[in-house]
């Protein structure tokens, strides 16, 4: 018998978010060196510390969270201590970090389609790159006028050892919120990152309008078009 999907899992940059990945990153790195700068931190070797303590996170293999691989790299190439920059990383992420808002083109409001799913009784999970903490994804949401409430889980680098397009990424979401594979769909713009999911029964749904295709896979292989039209065509 098929199962019935009752659990959506959303990817969020690019998809319920929609921005362009080069200026997002542009635009956050600028701001956290001006935040950082004054503490005594070169900039090159700022944003070199944060690029290879992403590429940890990256390529986590599931022994540490994504957290401690950032900061074991982070805090060895700029010869620091994670507890003296915790809580600066922290204010950022709550207070900074909302300026980058400006790489989004549109005033977007995405809680007309996150309610009609509730009312419908699906699950809702956010399946974002784990590479990011908490109150970083609470910031992004805000931007379209969600909140971390409207998930029953989030991924975020807490919480998780593995990062997109690991399989080990989406068999951990399935083992914290207790789902076979085939009772889930994945919404994502990547074709990787997102729709190998797929691999485990995921039912999947690709987002072209930013569309991430890196590995040029023909789109027609995947359910695809606008959010709108993802959500209509897959539940």
């Amino acid at each position: 018998m098929t199962e019935k999907i009752t659990t959506v899992l959303f990817d969020l940059d690019g998809t319920l978010l929609p921005f362009d990945q080069e200026e997002f990153i542009h635009s956050y790195f600028k701001r956290l060196a001006i935040k950082l700068i004054p503490m005594g931190f070169e900039k090159d070797a700022l944003i070199k510390a944060i690029w290879t303590g992403m590429e940890a996170m990256i390529h986590n293999d599931g022994t540490k969270t994504n957290e401690v691989a950032f900061w074991e790299v982070f805090e060895g190439l700029l010869q620091t201590k994670r507890e003296l920059l915790e809580d600066v990383f922290l204010d950022f992420y709550q207070n900074e970090f909302d300026a980058v808002k400006e790489v989004v083109k549109d005033d977007i409001d995405r809680r007309a389609i996150i309610e009609k799913l509730m009312s419908k009784g699906y699950q809702l999970v956010l399946a974002t790159n784990p590479v990011f903490p908490r109150e970083a994804v609470a910031t992004r949401l805000s931007w379209i006028q969600l909140s971390l409430d409207d998930f029953s889980y989030v991924t975020s680098f807490e919480n998780s050892s593995y990062c997109k397009p690991s399989l080990g990424y989406y068999l951990d979401i399935l083992r914290a919120i207790e789902k076979k594979p085939e009772e889930c769909a994945m919404i994502g713009n990547n074709t990787l990152e997102d729709m190998i999911s797929g691999k485990l029964g995921i039912t999947t749904g690709l987002v072209t309008t930013n569309l991430e295709n890196q590995n040029n896979y023909d789109v027609n292989e995947f359910t695809h078009g606008t959010l709108e039209e993802v959500v209509e065509n897959l539940l």
